[in-house]
């Protein structure tokens, strides 16, 4: 098997991948990038929290131009899991709006993203319907 490497340091692989937080310890506020500060109470004591994989989808878009090389249509979406928004594409589902409807319950799920030439797999994350 490949080594594996996250695309994103939030990203947890493993026999159950999941994302984790820096969740402020005064305030509870999550973020998934570092901080110096908490942005909600300006404290800067933070603790490592794991993210539910379940969700539910909040909203969404389906982008229909993108950059060039990127392939259209493709569902962005914020996703409620367990009380955390999270930025992410819905995957495994036809990009129409007869597919994917908000309130609709999602899981999260990682991909590849392709292989370098050491062998070295990259992983991405997205959400699926549940």
């Amino acid at each position: 098997m490949a080594n594996q490497i996250p695309h994103v340091d939030y990203l947890e692989l493993g026999d159950k991948p999941h994302l984790v937080a820096n969740e402020c310890t005064s305030c509870g506020a999550r973020f998934f990038d570092r901080r110096n500060a908490c942005a909600k109470c300006f404290k800067n004591d933070f603790k490592k929290v794991a993210i539910s994989t379940d969700g539910i989808l909040k909203s969404f878009t389906i982008v229909a131009f993108a950059a060039p090389g990127v392939p259209v249509p493709f569902v962005a979406g914020i996703i409620d899991c367990g009380g955390t928004s999270v930025r992410g594409n819905v995957i495994n589902t036809e990009p129409t709006p007869e597919k994917v409807t908000l309130g609709m319950k999602v899981r999260l799920t990682t991909y590849s993203l392709g292989t370098d030439d050491e062998g070295t797999e990259a992983i991405g994350f997205g959400f699926e319907p549940a």
